[in-house]
């Protein structure tokens, strides 16, 4: 997904594999560049996230704030949509589901347990 994400050829769950690479390396611009420029991410625990621009100012925030890995437990995919169950190396569980068009993600939502998370990091509860 080079040249700002566009590859048309990568799955959904090649995309999502591109997507933890990069999540785990905290590579802000790498993460961004796999989203179209409309795309929704929404963290069911957060407010919805509309458009690359918001995105990056997301991705940004949340590095900042804490050390964040994904460990893959598995991907699914039934286009165009894949499917990543998820842990961290702290306990952590959750899953997210990606939407695929043209090999950028449009839509993306999370479940996981915010409140464990805050605690775990040792951030402030809201």
């Amino acid at each position: 997904m080079e040249d700002g994400g566009k590859s048309s050829g990568l799955r959904p769950r090649q995309v999502v594999e591109r997507w933890v690479e990069r999540f785990n390396a905290a590579d802000v611009d790498g993460l961004v560049a796999l989203y179209c420029e409309n795309a929704v991410n929404h963290q069911v625990a957060n407010e919805p996230v509309e458009g690359r621009a918001r995105i990056r100012e997301m991705f940004q925030r949340e590095f900042a704030a804490a050390k964040m890995v994904c460990i893959v437990e598995q991907i699914l995919e039934d286009a165009p949509w894949a499917i990543l169950e998820w842990k961290d190396p702290l306990g952590l569980r959750g899953c997210g589901f990606f939407q695929v068009e043209d090999g950028l993600i449009r839509f993306q939502r999370g479940y996981w347990d915010k409140l464990s998370f805050l605690r775990m990091h040792g951030l402030p509860i809201e």
